[in-house]
């Protein structure tokens, strides 16, 4: 259940200022460690500023969001939403100066497959990576057990997909809108929007289920006020209905308010991460590639110390993982 759940205790946040404050403070942390050597307005015009993230993050959720759509076999919906999960949180608690937002999108959502048992290979999943896919296998795999220290090995999600069913039989048993399956486009097309907004990170799946539904009623000039006030609340006090209320409210505000960053802003930002990224995660950089050949080198010398005649290199993507410093 949500309300016992690792997701309501250690992931779910007060307001949007809990969540500015997290991500502004690794930003600063970020270019606390390394410019050191910098002045406050070098520091400004290397680094990426926390509005900066936040418009480049913005385009990678976009990105995660069609890269899913496209991906064959056909992915889930609860695959989708657990890799949004996955993705938000990552970058709550690191800076996208420290990595690169495109190498920890694709292993959040090769992850999520894995938890919400989608069976795809690794080659299965890197056939729909477009450029090097060997490249793509090494950095997804590297990754893997960075991203899931970063999550504290919490990886069960609950999302709103289960709750919107639950709301649809009981429209259908004890509502009398007729015909509730036409509601559905709508609420598909809310859902959509809503993991590009922090509203995961902020409410109930079961209060995020009930704004698509209501959203989707609205759309066919449907009202389900009285549904929700005299059947689905009827025994609930005033106080505990108002919160659900404004929840709702601000729900469906957020999914309003959602727009895309403008490209050119966005292709600004990219060339400036370029530039300030952290070169130890970089796997095009040669410190990235030396550190990688030492590691081999060690594992080469840790099995042939143990057993000469071994060639087993399971420990190899371990080792390899870069370093959540």
């Amino acid at each position: 259940m949500f309300s016992t759940s690792s997701q309501r205790k250690f992931w779910t946040f007060s307001d949007e200022s809990e969540l500015a404050s997290q991500r502004e403070k690794h930003n600063l942390e970020f270019i606390s460690r390394h410019g050191q050597h910098l002045d406050e307005h070098q520091r400004y015009n290397y680094f990426l500023s926390p509005e900066e993230e936040r418009q480049l993050l913005k385009q990678y959720e976009l990105h995660l969001k069609e890269f899913c759509k496209r991906f064959q076999p056909p992915m889930p919906k609860g695959v989708i939403g657990t890799a949004f999960h996955y993705f938000k949180r990552f970058y709550l608690y690191n800076s996208s100066m420290d990595y690169h937002p495109k190498e920890i999108l694709a292993t959040c959502v090769y992850l999520a497959c894995k938890v919400e048992e989608f069976n795809v290979s690794i080659g299965q999943f890197v056939a729909n990576i477009k450029g090097d896919r060997e490249k793509a296998t090494d950095i997804i795999l590297n990754n893997e057990l960075l991203l899931m220290q970063q999550l504290n090995y919490y990886l069960t999600i609950h999302n709103p997909f289960r709750p919107v069913e639950g709301f649809l039989i009981d429209i259908k048993t004890r509502c009398t809108l007729s015909n509730p399956e036409r509601l559905r486009s709508g609420i598909d097309e809310f859902l959509e929007k809503v993991f590009l907004t922090d509203a995961c990170l902020l409410y109930a799946p079961s209060q995020i289920a009930l704004a698509a539904v209501l959203h989707a009623a609205s759309k066919e000039q449907e009202n389900l006020d009285s549904y929700v006030t005299d059947m689905l609340f009827r025994d609930a006090g005033p106080d505990k209905l108002a919160i659900l209320i404004e929840a709702v409210r601000k729900i469906r505000s957020m999914v309003k308010m959602v727009e895309s960053p403008a490209r050119e802003r966005v292709r600004v930002v990219e060339k400036k991460l370029d530039r300030c990224r952290n070169q130890e995660n970089n796997p095009d950089s040669e410190i990235y590639k030396r550190r990688m050949r030492e590691a081999l080198d060690e594992d080469d010398v840790q099995y042939t110390g143990t057993s000469r005649m071994s060639l087993d290199t399971s420990g190899v993507t371990q080792v390899l993982s870069p370093s959540a410093s």
